[in-house]
Order: C-alpha cells, then structure tokens, then sequence
C-alpha cells in the first residue's frame, strides 16, 4: 500500500527483454535503502525488486503490467517517480494508493500559470464513474486532487515542489501517464453494478 506522496526519482540505466517480461535497472538514491523482496512504486506501479547493487536495483515487468501502463515506453535515462511502501506507523499524507494502475491517460494540456503548473488529462470514458469533482487520482504514482471533471477528461494542478522534485517537470503535451483511481470508488461502483436485481453480489 502506497499514499502517492513521492519520495525520490529514480533513472533508468538499462532495459532488457526475456520472453514478454521487460527488466529494468534503475539508479537511484535510494538503493542503500532498499532490500529483495521490497515492494516499490515506479509511476504509480507496484514492483518487487529483485537485485540491489551500488547506487541501483532491478526490478521487472510482466506483460499485463508492460499492457495497462506506460512501462513498456520506458528507455535508458527516462526518470521515475518512486515511492516505498507505506509504513504502518506513517502518517497518510495522501490518500489509499496500492500501486495497481487502472488504465493510462494523456496529457492535453500543461500550463504554467506562474506559480503552479495546471495539466488537463484525457482518459477512456469508461471509468468515469470513478473520476469525481474534488475527488483524489494517482497520476504517475503522485496523489493528486482533480477539478474540471468532464465524462473523459479532468484537470490537476501542481505546486512547484511538486513539479521540482517528480518527473512531471519532463512531462510534455501528448505523454501518457498512469493512472490509478480511488480504491474505495471502485468497491462502491463494483457493489453497485453487482447488487442490481438479478445479479448476484
């Protein structure tokens, strides 16, 4: 379980393929930290590492992973949001992330309206159930609050430590980005769906 707050980024050093898996080497800061078996979040995806080395680790993405997010787009010096698993006795700064990435959207818009930056975001209206006025996203792992909800499309918009220290600073109009909507809004819209008559919950 995650909160969407990030905690560092990290570079992509190497990309390798075996089979439909993808494995990535990452460089980052937090390396020291971190052991095998550790859950962490890259983007908002949730992944085990697998090797710890000097100043770096690895970890690897299944095809259903590489599917439903922008992972398998990664390339050598790409720079990830990256976030440890939440801590029992932690505060919960943002909200309910568990790293399972719902679907991908694009950036429509990125404006800097000096002294936040605003990102207008399209995604497949589907899940627009999901999508509410005011209510919270994991865009790229970072837990964020939408605005300007329409059936496919919703704003956010990013302070300057935010933008500083993720690697919204390199996003640019056209990227995709992961997205990973409210768990507790999937439980009701999927109680609700279930519990109309006829159906069996």
């Amino acid at each position: 379980m995650f909160t969407g707050i990030i905690e560092s980024t990290g570079t992509i050093r190497a990309v390798s393929a075996a089979g439909t898996n993808k494995t990535f080497l990452v460089d980052s800061s937090l390396a020291p930290e971190l052991k095998v078996d550790q859950s962490l979040a890259h983007n908002g995806v949730c992944l085990t590492v697998e090797m710890v080395g000097e100043g770096h680790y690895q970890v690897t993405a299944i095809a259903e992973t590489l599917a439903k997010t922008t992972l398998g787009n990664w390339t050598t010096g790409d720079r990830v949001n990256l976030e440890r698993c939440l801590h029992p006795s932690g505060r919960i700064d943002g909200h309910f992330v568990q790293g399972h990435t719902d679907t991908t959207g694009t950036i429509l818009e990125k404006t800097d309206q000096q002294g936040s930056w605003l990102f207008r975001i399209a995604f497949d209206p589907k899940f627009a159930p999901l999508v509410i006025e005011k209510g919270s996203v994991a865009l790229n792992g970072i837990s964020l609050t939408v605005f300007a909800v329409t059936a496919d499309q919703f704003s956010v918009a990013i302070i300057p430590y935010t933008y500083q220290h993720t690697n919204l600073a390199d996003a640019c109009t056209g990227d995709a980005v992961n997205l990973e909507f409210d768990m507790l809004g999937k439980y009701i819209v999927r109680w609700a769906e279930t519990s109309r008559p006829g159906n069996v919950l």
